[in-house]
């Protein structure tokens, strides 16, 4: 059965590019505070940042943006790819 009430993303999240885990993009020198996305699907996971982050591990702060709803989780490095080297300005919504 499909849901029919589709959460409305404040982002056009699916306007991020895909990058599949330990592609040569999803290498990254990752800090606190960085924003990122879940590579593979980005709008599963929506934005988040980096609160906590170890040798190979993040913990991510995604506040519920996506469309799982999710705020907090931890995450291969692999798998985060930062957005502030992107250009996001396609991907806010105009108002």
């Amino acid at each position: 059965m499909a849901v029919s009430n589709k959460k409305r993303l404040s982002y056009r999240l699916d306007l991020l590019p895909v990058i599949l885990p330990y592609h040569r993009r999803a290498k990254n020198n990752l800090k606190t505070g960085d924003l990122v996305y879940y590579g593979p699907n980005p709008e599963y996971y929506g934005i988040g940042e980096v609160v906590e982050k170890s040798e190979k591990v993040c913990m991510v702060d995604f506040r519920g943006t996506g469309l799982l709803g999710i705020h907090k989780d931890e995450m291969f490095n692999n798998y985060l790819i930062p957005i502030h080297q992107l250009n996001l300005s396609r991907v806010l919504k105009s108002r």
